[in-house]
């Protein structure tokens, strides 16, 4: 039997993205082959210059590093822009850490390096974004998007538990790494339980400090699923990304000693900055 036990998501990598697939390239000079790049450009809403920064950010992604990317001219003539768009397009790909440009080689392929890692223990603690991430010496942005008390949706009343008529405090908040967007992060509560998170400053700090400091709660298990979505366009606005762009999803349930709900929460991350880690044990060795 395999247990999930915990989840770990790292900023600062490439390492979570759509399925990689095959790019034909020339084995001699390592360079991306050119046809295959009008065949998979596909059109996304945004300025012109962010629909070929996001084409080639995917390309990219599934390539070996070193990769050489095609001159200038061929690149613009392929995609049908002005050198000042391209260039806009590659020059938010090197300062994301995805190509590099050396003066005598050309534009390369390269890997962001991981800055911080987010994890979150399930067996020995759980803690929040903004306390993992403080720890490890990052400056954690807030941004409180929305804070009220709402009736609960069909699906938050199914991971809370709650009866028909229920009331949940719902928190919308955007979370930065070091000044860049990573994450929107929805949290429910039942407000019968914590009123007081419907008029708490959750513009700094932890959710689950606030719980544990005004309601002694006894945060102890989670359930957790990780899936895949696309990015609206509001969600676009705000995390930097053309609209259609994938996204991760990580939905949490965390649980009491005694297996009540207490706090639902979805985040929508950035699929170019993060990375998922499971960490699993074995339960019973015996079973086949």
């Amino acid at each position: 039997m395999f247990r999930v036990v915990g989840v770990s998501i790292g900023y600062g990598s490439a390492a979570i993205t759509s399925s990689p697939c095959d790019v034909p390239y020339d084995m001699t000079t390592r360079r991306l082959a050119i046809p295959y790049l009008c065949l998979v450009v596909s059109p996304v809403s945004g300025p012109k210059y962010l629909s070929v920064r996001e084409h080639l950010r995917r390309r990219v992604a599934a390539l070996p590093e070193q990769t050489l990317l095609p001159p200038e001219p061929v690149l613009c003539a392929e995609y049908g822009v002005s050198r000042i768009t391209l260039r806009r397009a590659v020059d938010g790909l090197v300062a994301d850490g995805h190509l590099v440009r050396e003066q005598g080689r050309g534009t390369y392929v390269t890997r962001p390096a991981i800055r911080h890692e987010y994890r979150e223990s399930f067996v020995h603690r759980i803690a929040g974004f903004s306390s993992v991430m403080s720890e490890q010496g990052a400056q954690v942005g807030t941004k409180v998007l929305a804070q009220r008390v709402v009736p609960a949706s069909a699906a938050v009343m199914a991971e809370l538990a709650l009866d028909g008529a229920a009331d949940v405090v719902e928190l919308e908040r955007l979370r930065s790494v070091d000044g860049e967007p990573n994450h929107v992060a929805h949290s429910f509560l039942p407000a019968s339980l914590y009123p007081r998170a419907a008029d708490a400053d959750f513009s700094a700090g932890s959710l689950y400090d606030f719980l544990r400091r005004e309601y002694q709660a006894d945060l102890a298990h989670a359930r957790i699923v990780v899936d895949v979505g696309t990015a609206a366009p509001d969600e676009a606005d705000l995390l930097r990304v053309v609209a259609g762009s994938p996204l991760l999803v990580v939905r949490t349930t965390v649980r009491d000693t005694a297996g009540h709900p207490l706090v639902h929460s979805f985040s929508r991350l950035r699929p170019d900055v993060s990375q998922v880690e499971f960490e699993v044990s074995v339960g019973n060795r015996a079973e086949g």
